[in-house]
């Protein structure tokens, strides 16, 4: 089998799902919208509402989850299979910024194209999402988990935004999935070194 697979022939792979295939979820892919940090739509022509089906079978563990400890909740996808290409135009758009650590370096290649890692968010009973302290692609240390605990008792978070972000990471934790310390929206499915040695990467 070869390691990569293009974005055109996603649709016809058995390994990957599309997400509107999977229940109980909204989508919202930023990055095929403006509303991204480099203000423009980055996906079309392409049809990036995919996972493999690793991860879309988490992503359903998680779903049931919720539905069991918050009813009314709904899991909102921010994005998941990023291709490479795509990820390529992110990491130039932030060169010379300083802020490239918020992104896997291309040449190794994000989980994201493999379909295997999601940014995902959570929606409240009135459909609004909730209050997470920053919003999606917010590259500041507010945004990092590992941070959170110095920035509630500097009352730069508040008991509510921590409360929403760890009930994100424990359903997902418990679904398989695993958190980073510098974005809370973002999980990889399963351990990164082995996804890069035993999945196919879209490009």
């Amino acid at each position: 089998m070869t390691l990569s697979v293009a974005s055109e022939d996603i649709a016809g792979s058995p390994e990957f799902r599309h997400l509107t295939s999977i229940k109980g979820i909204a989508i919202d892919l930023r990055y095929a919208t403006p509303n991204n940090f480099v203000g423009r739509d980055l996906y079309s022509p392409y049809d990036c509402a995919w996972l493999h089906v690793d991860a879309a079978a988490a992503l359903e563990t998680f779903v049931a989850w919720l539905a069991e400890r918050r009813p009314g909740y709904t899991a909102l996808i921010l994005d998941a299979l990023r291709p490479q290409r795509v990820q390529q135009q992110l990491w130039d758009a932030l060169d010379g910024t300083g802020l490239q650590m918020y992104l896997a370096n291309p040449a190794r290649g994000s989980i994201h194209s493999y379909g295997m890692a999601l940014d995902i968010t959570l929606q409240g009973e009135n459909g609004e999402e909730l209050d997470m302290g920053t919003g999606f692609d917010d590259m500041t240390d507010l945004s990092h988990p590992a941070l959170e605990e110095g920035f509630l008792v500097a009352g730069k978070l508040t008991d509510q935004q921590v409360a929403n972000r760890r009930l994100l990471r424990e359903g997902m934790l418990a679904a398989g999935f695993f958190g980073i310390n510098t974005e809370w929206w973002h999980f990889d499915c399963g351990d990164r070194e082995l996804v890069r040695a035993t999945y196919r990467r879209v490009l």
